[in-house]
């Protein structure tokens, strides 16, 4: 009996255990931001490492490792690279316990929490223990894990996130509308100020480059040809001459890919394209999908926020919308071409609409459209047009073009002197007043019909056809009236000499030869007939619409 006694006394001895500790720590973004120092580093390692020294149960605890995510959300754990590393370490065994200062250092996504709790730290034979807020230790209480606290309490964490990620947006999106710079590093050929971290100003060195790539495209450069003049003049693209020059801790994925990134014509097209260096301020053209789903996602260009003039222009505002023109044409060089021909991306077929094709045949240049000489001649005829006698041609309906601007400032110098109140002015002020009588007739005939119905002279339901008659003739004498006040206010406010189609063509009063630059000052396109002929559509035909009109108007009207 004795020797069976001892036995069962030996059976339920406490079993001694080894705990391989892993401390798991995180500070959040938001945590560094409000600099609460009961959340930091160096206070959840003292925490945690304080609670260990108090197990006093004959087990053995050890730390394997300290893991620590600073300044990274916990909505997710892809992103975690140390929390990673905890999950390898726990499957080869190095790790098979757990600790942290509370729930949300290791989860704020109610999801996650579920399943590593519920399933994959069980699943690997490893304890959990979290301090404070819910207390949990899933080895000496495991009833508490199956706690309705637990899942409440991932709840609360996650929507605590949800509602500190809206919060941090409303501040973001605050800052933008107001012009204020909040992205970690500035554009190239920016730095931020060292008084503002808000503000912007220019990195002359990186300025420099930026002019010249704008100078280059103008000159008639292909995108192609700008890159190989960077890269072989050894010119450190952008995400180099951060990270060398600037010394800034900027990240690019494609960095990881490639020894030494070089300028390629995407980062060409993006530096054309974008506002901040003509002074203003773009923001929010990217933005991530959710707080628990880090992924960026392009925004559409209607919902960026822009303000203009906040900052130090790199590029004039006409030199940058002159490049935006010249980006929309479709500008394809030559084999063994670094420049761009005269015409490249202004020729269109009158009739299919399709870009005309350049050809050489012996020392002459012909232009071909596209579509018969490259897709089917059953479908579109040759249009074909000689080089020189196009040049010819466009060069001389510019110099008409520039003479009308000289004698139309000339005329509307004339007009501008003359009394403010002008014939047609007066003719738009009887007719205002006249149409403004009937409405004011049609008002009073509503008026009276309701009194008419309520003295039973007439039935409710003529009433009601009455007036919605007499509502509808009201509404379209209110438009007429509206559009007759803005032409009024059109001829008063007149024209002057700096209108932008004066202005853009009498800076061409001696033009002698035509040029790639005075074609993308003031064409828009040119249109090839076949036999030939060819119709040219200038920039600011709008303006030359306005200013003919208003000459027309008041040239031969003696002023009232």
């Amino acid at each position: 009996m004795a020797r069976k006694s001892r036995s069962i006394i030996e059976t339920a001895r406490p079993k001694y255990r080894v705990w391989r500790i892993a401390i798991y720590i995180r500070l959040s973004k938001e945590d560094a931001r409000c600099f609460d120092e009961s959340e930091s580093v160096t206070n959840q390692r003292k925490i945690i490492e304080d609670h260990i020294t108090e197990f006093n149960d004959g087990d053995e605890y050890m730390i394997v490792d300290e893991y620590v995510d600073d300044g990274i959300s916990g909505t997710t754990d892809d992103e975690r690279d140390d929390f990673q590393r905890m999950l390898s370490d726990i499957k080869r065994g190095r790790i098979n316990c757990v600790i942290v200062k509370d729930l949300a250092r290791s989860f704020r996504n109610y999801s996650d929490q579920g399943y590593y709790l519920d399933d994959w730290f069980p699943r690997y034979n490893v304890r959990f223990i979290s301090l404070f807020h819910q207390s949990l230790d899933s080895y000496k209480d495991p009833q508490n894990m199956r706690s309705i606290a637990v899942p409440i309490q991932g709840v609360l964490n996650e929507n605590h996130c949800a509602e500190t990620s809206d919060k941090v947006r409303e501040v973001f999106d605050m800052k933008r509308r107001n012009g204020e710079h909040i992205g970690s590093f500035a554009a190239y050929g920016y730095i931020k100020d060292t008084n503002d971290k808000n503000a912007l100003v220019i990195d002359e060195q990186a300025a420099t480059v930026v002019r010249e790539i704008f100078s280059m495209f103008l000159d008639g450069m292909s995108k192609n040809a700008i890159v190989r003049y960077l890269n072989d003049h050894g010119i450190l693209c952008p995400s180099l001459y951060k990270r060398e020059c600037l010394g800034l801790k900027y990240q690019n994925p494609q960095m990881n890919m490639i020894k030494r990134p070089l300028w390629c014509a995407m980062t060409v097209t993006s530096i054309l394209k974008n506002r901040m260096y003509c002074g203003d301020m773009v923001q929010g053209r990217y933005r991530i999908k959710s707080y628990k789903v880090h992924v960026q996602e392009a925004v559409p260009k209607d919902e960026w926020y822009i303000v203009e003039n906040t900052h130090e222009a790199i590029i004039d505002r006409e030199t940058f919308e002159k490049v935006q023109r010249l980006l929309l044409r479709d500008t394809r060089t030559g084999p063994q071409q670094n420049k761009l021909y005269l015409f490249s991306g202004f020729l269109k077929c009158a009739d299919c609409g399709k870009s005309m094709t350049r050809s050489k045949v012996g020392d002459k240049v012909y232009y071909y459209c596209r579509t018969y000489k490259d897709q089917s001649k059953g479908v579109c005829t040759k249009h074909t047009i000689r080089h020189d006698r196009l040049e010819a041609a466009v060069l001389y309906a510019i110099r008409q073009q520039v003479y009308l601007a000289v004698d139309y400032s000339k005329t509307i110098e004339w007009i501008n002197r003359a009394p403010l109140v002008k014939s047609q002015s007066k003719k738009l002020i009887d007719a205002i007043e006249q149409k403004e009588r009937e409405l004011s007739k049609i008002i009073r005939y509503k008026q009276a019909i309701y009194q008419d119905w309520k003295d039973g002279e007439i039935s409710h339901s003529d009433y009601r056809h009455m007036k919605a008659d007499y509502e509808q003739q009201a509404d379209a004498l209110g438009a007429v009236i509206e559009r007759l006040q803005a032409e009024k206010a059109e001829i008063e406010n007149g024209v002057d000499v700096e209108n932008p189609f004066l202005l853009a063509f009498r800076q061409y009063q001696n033009i002698d030869r035509l040029t790639r630059d005075v074609l993308i000052e003031l064409v828009d396109h040119i249109k090839v007939y076949e036999g030939g002929s060819i119709s040219i559509v200038f920039r600011f035909a709008d303006e030359l619409r306005r200013v003919q009109e208003y000459i027309e108007v008041n040239h031969h009207n003696e002023a009232v």
